[in-house]
């Protein structure tokens, strides 16, 4: 499954894009949109939407995980912030693509094994798990470890589903081998 991770931003948004196939990881592609500061906050908008569009017609995702945002102390920094991932949100879904979200929590565990770690452990991780030559770009290594963090967590959603699916029972009714009787 091919799975683009992007963490938006109003100067820089990250994008990767890994491979998994059961439990090995592979790196596809990564990079950071530099976004002019100099333009009006539609344009920059389109840039975010046009560049995401173009890697996802690229490397042909199934998937996209993104971060959930949290509120800033800075309310009209959530809200521009929020703008950015709108851009994003509508590139993955002009292409039909579904997205899952994380915590930041949620992705720092998935990749480092703490919730609380720093940016350079995310990045230093990214590198080992991917087996990158060198440290991605903080950008980068955002938008690769929500993907990262999708492949460890989504074996275990559909796993969840599939109990559920199969164990929703009546009264009257038992299980036996996984068949309702």
């Amino acid at each position: 499954m091919r799975i683009i991770g992007i963490d938006p931003g109003l100067r820089k948004t990250g994008f990767g894009v890994i491979e998994q196939n059961g439990n090995v990881m592979k790196y596809i592609a990564s990079g950071t949109i530099i976004i002019p500061t100099n333009v009006p906050l539609s344009e920059r908008l389109k840039v975010i939407f046009d560049n995401i569009n173009q890697v996802i017609r690229e490397t042909n995702p199934l998937v996209a995980a993104m971060e959930i945002i949290f509120m800033n102390t800075n309310p009209a920094t959530t809200l521009l912030l929020g703008q950015a991932r709108g851009a994003a949100l509508c590139a993955i879904a002009n292409n039909n693509i579904k997205v899952y979200e994380y915590t930041a929590l949620q992705i720092k565990k998935a990749v480092v094994g703490t919730g609380r770690a720093a940016k350079n452990q995310v990045q230093t991780m990214v590198q080992r798990l991917l087996s990158l030559n060198g440290l991605p770009s903080p950008d980068s290594a955002d938008a690769l470890s929500c993907a990262i963090c999708h492949s460890n967590i989504n074996p275990f959603r559909l796993i969840m589903r599939n109990l559920q699916n199969s164990n929703t029972i009546d009264k009257d009714k038992t299980i036996k081998k996984g068949r309702l009787i």
